[in-house]
């Protein structure tokens, strides 16, 4: 405050010259506000009917100060007349934050009223016979008051979007937690609501490593949402993080490879928003799906047939332990040639050419394994329950 004091010395005016300038500030709010409307374009509606009115009573208090600053003494204390002017001005930058607005409207406002205000002080100050080094004080003056409020303002304007900001992001997190919990939809309803989040029609669910997640939720747009700890069903050493992408349908898919280029994830289906716990399940369930090494983005789209399968694992094991009792007598090696060629059998209908081709056997080693395996089998391979059940049990991949 020791600066300010040095900045915002008393003038010690007369008296008739403080009650002329007190006497123009109606006239003098009025023309600074004409002034902004005219050529700050941002203000130009707010400006109008009782709105420009209110504004017009707030130019004039801070000019106002602004004469209380100018004509005490100058050994005063300004803190008490700066403070509520300051004060104003900060909630004034809290203000444009909330509605929206950069400051560079508010800054222009500044300046033009400064310049008006100038005009019209400066020129009551000479009228009132001050001399040239009283007025040129005068407008230092003008401009270290100008430049204190615009400080001020921008300061609030900065604090505002730093607490909103921070204020959202975590309704946004609190709202994709509740997603992958399945809460019930008022409750994610009301969060959504809170977090000023306008809900897409689906949601997808993107697992990853947390540290491949920079960048990547400005590409799915702004309705993404991202959890980076303690995600249902993963343990914190595995680090892995969540984005739930708006609106990845089968027509986005090409889309999403592009986006996710050079990471390795699992994606979930897209599913209506407040049901994206399915398609975050079923994107960890990838996890435990046979892809080679070097697929870095699992798409569970692809890989429907391998998750129904898989979706018991027990289950499948029981069912292949049962249905291919048959072969249990034999050596495992022939066994296996066998449940091998019976696989290729059921999946190519019978056409021995195509199952040659896939085993690289000749037509008639399908043939003699065919007539070894109908013998172990008998009637159950004309028998339908039987045929889904054999082709169900050798589509599951065998536990290594």
């Amino acid at each position: 405050m020791a600066e300010q004091g040095l900045r915002f010395t008393g003038l010690d005016l007369p008296d008739d010259v403080a009650a002329a300038l007190q006497a123009v500030l109606p006239r003098m709010a009025e023309r600074t506000v004409t002034a902004v409307t005219a050529e700050v374009p941002s203000y130009a509606a707010a400006f109008s009917g009782r709105m420009g009115q209110n504004i017009e009573n707030a130019v004039q208090m801070a000019l106002g100060g602004f004469l209380r600053l100018a004509v005490r003494a100058q050994d005063t204390d300004p803190t008490a007349t700066l403070t509520p002017a300051l004060d104003g001005a900060y909630e004034l930058g809290r203000g444009e934050a909330r509605q929206g607005r950069s400051m560079d409207a508010l800054l222009s406002a500044y300046r033009v009223g400064a310049r008006v205000a100038w005009r019209e002080l400066s020129g009551t100050a000479v009228e009132a016979g001050l001399t040239a080094d009283t007025v040129a004080r005068f407008a230092e003056l003008v401009f270290a008051f100008i430049d204190e409020l615009s400080a001020s303002s921008v300061s609030g304007h900065a604090d505002e979007l730093a607490t909103t900001g921070r204020v959202r992001e975590r309704y946004l997190e609190r709202l994709a937690r509740q997603l992958l919990d399945g809460e019930p939809a008022e409750v994610l309803h009301d969060s959504a609501e809170r977090a000023g989040w306008s809900p897409p029609s689906t949601l997808t669910a993107i697992v990853l490593a947390e540290a491949q997640t920079r960048g990547l939720a400005a590409r799915f747009g702004q309705s993404t949402l991202l959890v980076s700890e303690d995600l249902p069903g993963v343990g914190a050493s595995d680090s892995l993080a969540v984005l739930l992408a708006p609106d990845l349908d089968v027509r986005h898919r090409r889309q999403l490879r592009s986006a996710l280029q050079g990471r390795r994830a699992l994606v979930g289906p897209a599913r209506p928003w407040m049901l994206v716990q399915s398609s975050y399940r079923r994107a960890l369930r990838a996890r435990t799906l046979p892809v080679a090494d070097d697929v870095d983005i699992v798409d569970t789209d692809d890989h429907l047939v391998e998750l129904v399968l898989t979706a018991d694992r027990e289950a499948a094991e029981d069912l292949r332990e049962r249905v291919l009792a048959p072969l249990s007598g034999l050596r495992p090696s022939t066994a296996e040639r066998l449940a091998e060629t019976l696989r290729s059998w059921l999946l190519h209908q019978g056409q021995r050419e195509a199952v040659a081709a896939e085993l690289f056997v000749h037509p008639q080693t399908v043939r003699y394994r065919m007539t070894q395996i109908r013998e172990l089998f008998g009637d159950g391979l004309d028998d339908p329950r039987t045929v889904m059940e054999l082709t169900v049990a050798l589509a599951v991949p065998k536990p290594a």
